[in-house]
């Protein structure tokens, strides 16, 4: 995935349960609750994020 978006600028659409792997590999980034955008940035800007951290990586633990 990442090559296509660096060497083609071919845009990656992710859904992913696994949170963290998630956010570590998007530039850009959005959490959705029951269809609606709750939050939004980059994926490292998100997942530093205490509220992140605590609703989906184990209670803050990575």
């Amino acid at each position: 995935m990442r090559e296509f978006n660096r060497e083609q600028g071919l845009t990656v659409f992710l859904v992913e349960q696994n949170a963290y792997h998630a956010l570590v590999l998007a530039h850009r980034a959005c959490v959705m609750v029951n269809g609606s955008t709750t939050m939004s940035g980059g994926g490292r800007e998100l997942l530093a994020r205490p509220e992140i951290r605590a609703a989906y990586l184990k209670g803050g633990h990575s």
